[in-house]
């Protein structure tokens, strides 16, 4: 199962980010990395690696994240593990853990996942 990986820079957000996707898909392997490491506001390189370790499997892992340096910081982690399958995807932070988790409680592969995350970006509320 593809693991998934949730970068905030705010620890309650994320959290509450996995605790929802993992609502509703239990089986989902959907771990949080959010905030320092002191709980104040920011991304952190370690939490994102514990997070990506805690969930990895030989499917891979994805990682959504809300904007600026979480990205950076995702990019970073990445590159620091050349010889694991991790990608990052660009989608709606909360709908796309939910689409993602879904998917991967259903044994869907790293590309399909990545692609249901991508369309929840067109999916309107009202």
């Amino acid at each position: 199962m593809v693991g998934i990986v949730i970068v905030s820079h705010s620890e309650k957000l994320a959290q509450g980010v996995a605790e929802l996707a993992g609502m509703m898909a239990s089986e989902a392997p959907v771990a949080a990395a959010g905030g320092l490491d002191d709980g104040s506001l920011g991304t952190s390189f370690e939490k994102i690696v514990k997070a990506v370790d805690s969930v990895y499997s030989d499917d891979g892992v994805v990682i959504l994240m809300d904007m600026g340096s979480a990205v950076m910081t995702a990019e970073m982690v990445i590159e620091s593990m050349p010889d694991r399958k991790i990608k990052m995807i660009d989608c709606p932070l909360v709908e796309g853990a939910v689409v993602a988790a879904i998917a991967s409680s259903s044994n869907e592969s790293m590309e399909d996942i990545i692609q249901a995350a991508q369309e929840s970006t067109s999916e309107k509320k009202l």
